[in-house]
Parts: C-alpha cells; sequence; structure tokens
C-alpha cells in the first residue's frame, strides 16, 4: 500500500479531524504552514543549515548519514508526541514538508512502523501553497456582504452578534490581527505574516459555497502589514453595502470600549499620531498629543473622528448602499437581519 496521500484528500481527511505534521524546521514553519498543522521538525533550524552544506560541498551520501545521525535519536519522542494526539480519532496521520521529499517521507514510514497510521502528503507545503493561490486567482467562492460605516459604529461588534445568531461571517481583521486603523495594532498579539495570512483567508472563504454568501467588514486592500488578495478586495467592492449610521457621541464610546486607552499605554498611541503630521499638519499633530499626555481620551477620539477618520471614510462612501440607523438599539439586530437578507435575495451587484 503507498504511504502517500493527494492534497485533496488529505484536506478532506484534516476536515475531519486528521492530524497534520509539519515535519519542517522551525523557520519554515514559522514562515508559512497548513492551518491547524502542528510542527515536529526532523532538523531544527542549525541542523537543516548543516545537513544542507554538507549536500552542497560533500555529496548526497554524506548529507543523508548525517542525517540519520540527527534524526535517529529523536524517533521515540515524535511517535509519542503524535500517538497521544492522534489518539482521539482512527484517522491517518498527515506528515508533509516543503515538496514531499525525505523529511516527511522519514517521518510518516517511522509513525507507521510503530503502529500509528501515517501517509505523506504528496507535493508537501508546496503543493498546498499552489492551491491557495490558485483558489484566490479564480475567485472560488460565494458573495461577500460588506458592512461599512464611520469609525466607531460598531461594524465588528455587530457582524460577531450575527456569527452567534448562526449567520457567517469571516472576520478579516480577526485573521490579520489588526483593526485596520493608524491604531489598529494597539492591544493586539503581532500580525501574522502575508502566506499565513492567505492560509488563514483561503480557510474560511472556501467554506462559502458558490451560490452562498458570507458577511464581511469593508476593509481597505492592506490590513496592518498584510494584503487582501487582489480577487478578494474586488469582490467587497462589487456588492451593495451595508452602511451603519451612529452618532459621534455612541461611536466615541464603542472606539474607548475597543481600544485599550488607558494611562499605560500612552507611548503606544504616540508614534501613530505623529505619523499623521503630514495629513493634518503639525499644530493638529502637537494637539493631539496634548490630549494624549493630558488622558483626555474622549475628546481625543472624537477630534480624530471629525478631524482624520471621517472624512476619509466619507471620501469612499459607497454609491450602492442599504443604509441602517443603529438607534433605538433594542431593535437594531432585526432591522439588521431584515436588511441583510434583503441584500441577500437580491442579484449580486444590484441595488
Amino acid at each position: 500500500m503507498s504511504i502517500t496521500i493527494h492534497l485533496e484528500q488529505a484536506l478532506t481527511l484534516r476536515d475531519r479531524g486528521a492530524l497534520l505534521v509539519d515535519a519542517r524546521s522551525p523557520d519554515e514553519f514559522a514562515e508559512a504552514t497548513i492551518p491547524g498543522a502542528i510542527n515536529l521538525p526532523i532538523l531544527d533550524n542549525a541542523e537543516r543549515a548543516e545537513v544542507g552544506t554538507l549536500y552542497k560541498q560533500v555529496g548526497k551520501q554524506h548529507a543523508r548519514r548525517r542525517g540519520v545521525e540527527i534524526v535517529a535519536p529523536k524517533i521515540p519522542a515524535f511517535v509519542e508526541q503524535v500517538a497521544s494526539r492522534q489518539a482521539a480519532t482512527a484517522l491517518p496521520v498527515i506528515v508533509f514538508c516543503w515538496r514531499g521529499g525525505m523529511r516527511s517521507l522519514a517521518l510518516a514510514q517511522f509513525l507507521d512502523l510503530a503502529g500509528v497510521p501515517a501517509r505523506q502528503l504528496s507535493g508537501g507545503h508546496k503543493a498546498f501553497r499552489r492551491l491557495v493561490l490558485d483558489f484566490f486567482e479564480q475567485a472560488r467562492w460565494g458573495r461577500l456582504l460588506v458592512f461599512r460605516g464611520l469609525t466607531g459604529v460598531g461594524k465588528t461588534h455587530y457582524l460577531h452578534c450575527l456569527a452567534e445568531l448562526g449567520y457567517p461571517v469571516i472576520d478579516l481583521e480577526g485573521l490579520a490581527n489588526h483593526r485596520g486603523s493608524a491604531f489598529g495594532n494597539l492591544g493586539l498579539p503581532p500580525q501574522p505574516n502575508q502566506k499565513t495570512f492567505e492560509a488563514l483567508l483561503w480557510d474560511e472563504l472556501r467554506k462559502i459555497p458558490c451560490d452562498g454568501f458570507a458577511l464581511v467588514e469593508g476593509e481597505s486592500r492592506h490590513i496592518g502589514r498584510v494584503a487582501l488578495p487582489v480577487t478578494v478586495y474586488q469582490a467587497l467592492q462589487s456588492e451593495t453595502s451595508i452602511w451603519l449610521n451612529a452618532s459621534l457621541e455612541a461611536r466615541v464610546r464603542n472606539i474607548l470600549a475597543d481600544y485599550p486607552a488607558v494611562d499605560r499605554l500612552k507611548e503606544e498611541f504616540t508614534q501613530p499620531i505623529r505619523a499623521l503630521k503630514d495629513k493634518l499638519g503639525k499644530d493638529t499633530m502637537n494637539y493631539f498629543l496634548q490630549l494624549l499626555e493630558e488622558g483626555r481620551w474622549s475628546e481625543l477620539v472624537s477630534e480624530l473622528m471629525v478631524n482624520y477618520y471621517d472624512p476619509l471614510y466619507r471620501h469612499t462612501l459607497p454609491e450602492r448602499r442599504l443604509e441602517i440607523d443603529l438607534e433605538p438599539e433594542e431593535t437594531i439586530m432585526q432591522r439588521i437581519q431584515s436588511v441583510v437578507t434583503a441584500l441577500s435575495n437580491l442579484s449580486p451587484g444590484t441595488q
């Protein structure tokens, strides 16, 4: 019986709960992997460099022998780690490396010999990366119904409420670990790199049937340091938007609830404010810094909205939109659901 498995079969097993094991080095794993995979590096970063140097300078045979010397003592621990994680399922473990070469083959064979059913992913992570790029290139997903509005209206909050009600929602900012603004990384974990972001986004978009839809928040092409694939960004522009309206006072309250506006984090707000100098001028920047220093958070947020964010967002106000006033609050979810239903029943790209 062949120990290899094709990517489509592997992803089907993954969706059913199969464990994916990335046998590459920690550096390779950190750059990109298949979402949900664990890292069991056959060679760590230094060992990979050593074996690679031997391969180039001495030859394949010497490199392989050195690889065996390094890997052999690790095998019992590898088997134990995988067996403990795989115990809850009868599905085989899927092992991969960069191109489906010696690293994943060796680990899959060791696991299989030890009684842990394992398969080597044909084509490795390279094949998965190609699948992700083809997926975005061909736009293989359903409609994206977009929530928009001025800063602070609570777009993310209402999307999360809809997700709890069972609506299909993709949190782009959550995947990017960034709120999509000049202050968007404050209080959040580091952002993923571009390849990881694209893999996470693929994993969400592929769940949308071609005749279905998902709800998302309108974003710029760049969310912090990561960028939406061109076809995804274009999809955000093609539909009639759901535009949320709220008062300035309500938006200020929302922002202060979402952002870590506390005195101990003042320093983290300083650089993003300084970065606004070219757009708003030195005097305005200094005024904002003064408000920050004095801890006048409500005034600072209000001034940022009026002088920076609101003009920016009004400039991109979509022509095709269905507007919803967020007051009165007691009926807002019913009204949002009604608009979502109406919009999802329209033909794509129409109002």
